[in-house]
């Protein structure tokens, strides 16, 4: 069995969609700490030039407590900037106008959430629904005897091959039998001159939107 362990992040990269599309049970790890270095709460969008991410705000109170405990900072103003980042960077993408009245709702929703976690899940589905994909994913505060110790979690679900997030060596505790997901990241055409790996999947969306299979197709692994 084939067991991914990521946290949750509402708009993941294609490293971590490709953990997801090959693994045959995801567990999101809703028990550990947040962590500014994660993308619990923030996803990588394209610009001009380079990269930047887009951040939804967290309570100071609440930096240090699990992921499913963390609520959403309502006294800043971040929906706005959030949707002029992606209007900016994207208004010229082949379905950013397709899809812009849906997000932005979307977005605008948060206001009905205090806790992060459900939002970020919210989005996450959405997303994956325009993207035509299905994914089916745990949380690791229903399971019995969680514990943050990936080696023991893998054996306790009797997984033999583990997949852990990309780039989590900073935030996650690493299992010594992890596995690397064999994987080149897709080159496709991007909005802007050049092309930027380790975007988001709403990169994808807005350049692909009904025909991101071309691309998610992809990361899908052979056995």
């Amino acid at each position: 069995m084939k067991l991914a362990l990521l946290l949750p992040q509402f708009a993941p990269n294609l490293y971590d969609l490709a953990i997801m599309l090959n693994a045959d049970r995801i567990i999101l790890q809703d028990c550990e700490q947040w962590s500014r270095k994660s993308r619990v709460h923030r996803a990588k969008v394209r610009k001009p030039k380079g990269t930047l991410w887009i951040n939804i705000p967290i309570r100071t109170e609440d930096r240090k407590k699990a992921i499913r405990e963390v609520r959403i900072d309502h006294e800043e103003e971040w929906i706005t900037p959030l949707l002029r980042s992606l209007e900016y960077n994207y208004r010229n993408s082949i379905y950013y106008d397709f899809y812009e009245p849906e997000i932005k709702a979307d977005f605008e929703s948060a206001t009905d959430y205090e806790y992060l976690l459900p939002f970020i899940l919210y989005i996450q589905k959405r997303l994956f629904r325009f993207m035509e994909l299905k994914v089916e994913w745990e949380l690791s505060s229903e399971l019995d005897n969680y514990t943050s110790n990936p080696d023991e979690l893998a054996k306790q679900l009797g997984a033999d091959t583990l997949y852990q997030e990309h780039d989590s060596r900073h935030y996650l505790r690493q299992a010594e039998t992890k596995v690397d997901l064999v994987f080149e990241h897709p080159t496709y055409h991007q909005h802007f001159e050049g092309f930027e790996p380790w975007c988001s999947v709403l990169d994808l969306l807005f350049q692909f939107g009904p025909e991101s299979f071309r691309i998610t197709d992809q990361l899908k692994v052979e056995d």
